[in-house]
């Protein structure tokens, strides 16, 4: 999905377009500001500052250009008249997700352990089965998931590997890209054009209107999201037994080597 660009120069304060002219901006449009050589010191500041007023919205402020980017997310009424649908989604993707990861493993031959499935795919992260396809599939282990993408019609899900046997975490960048790859959903009830800030919108939403809720990881201090409608699985902290070597106790006949 495109957005329709529109570009406003900028050469002096009163040509910044005030909060509430931008706030009539339709989502399928990006605002352009691009500062003339006199603002460009102010630019920065500028940016901050629409940053802080424009809630619901994403303020890019360009590292390398005079140029700052500001674009509408998803908005909550958009996400509430679509919750059934993102709903589903989250199911389709934790359903997709636990089936891939399971073929993998009858593929590398391994059973998943289930306090810490990234341990049973660590050993595979080096080697030549880091890649490879699997049933129309491509995975790639990494990080903390195993990416699957499928060849013919491209639709992709990122299986976590923290969370022991629940695979439906919907970290938003990678919930946004399952929806955009899947083609039985299209045409998508709503637009979504900023895969992590979309998403990021998606879950907080679905999280306040108690259709998504918190997970535990098993990293401590990491967590996650699911659908909140599941058949849940136990989640705990992964701490392996330490390994400890005994030392052996001192002697004094065998220090001085009579024992």
């Amino acid at each position: 999905m495109h957005r329709t660009p529109y570009t406003i120069t900028i050469e002096s304060v009163d040509q910044i377009p005030t909060v509430e002219e931008i706030s009539k901006t339709s989502r399928d449009e990006k605002i352009k500001l691009i500062f003339g050589e006199a603002l460009v010191h102010v630019r920065e500041e500028i940016g901050k500052k629409l940053k802080n007023d424009l809630l619901g919205f994403q303020v890019s402020i360009h590292n390398g250009q005079p140029e700052i980017n500001i674009a509408k997310l998803i908005t909550d009424k958009e996400i509430d008249d679509n919750q059934l649908f993102f709903e589903q989604c989250a199911k389709d993707y934790r359903a997709l997700a636990e089936v891939l990861i399971s073929k993998l493993a009858i593929k590398l031959n391994i059973e998943i352990n289930s306090a810490f499935p990234m341990m049973s795919f660590n050993p595979f992260k080096s080697n030549r089965k880091q890649i490879g396809t699997i049933e129309g599939w491509r995975y790639f282990l990494h990080g903390y998931h195993c990416g699957f993408e499928h060849k013919k019609s491209g639709q992709i899900v990122e299986v976590p590997l923290v969370f022991g046997l629940e695979f439906g975490d919907l970290d938003p960048y990678f919930f946004t890209r399952f929806i955009k790859s899947t083609k039985a959903y299209f045409p998508l009830p709503v637009a979504i054009y900023e895969d992590y800030a979309d998403g990021r919108r998606i879950n907080e939403r679905m999280l306040a209107i108690g259709k998504f809720e918190h997970i535990n990881s098993n990293i401590e201090n990491h967590t996650g999201i699911a659908v909140k409608d599941r058949k849940r699985v136990p989640i705990e902290i992964y701490n392996p037994e330490p390994v400890t070597t005994q030392k052996p106790k001192f002697s004094l006949l065998r220090f001085f080597h009579l024992k």
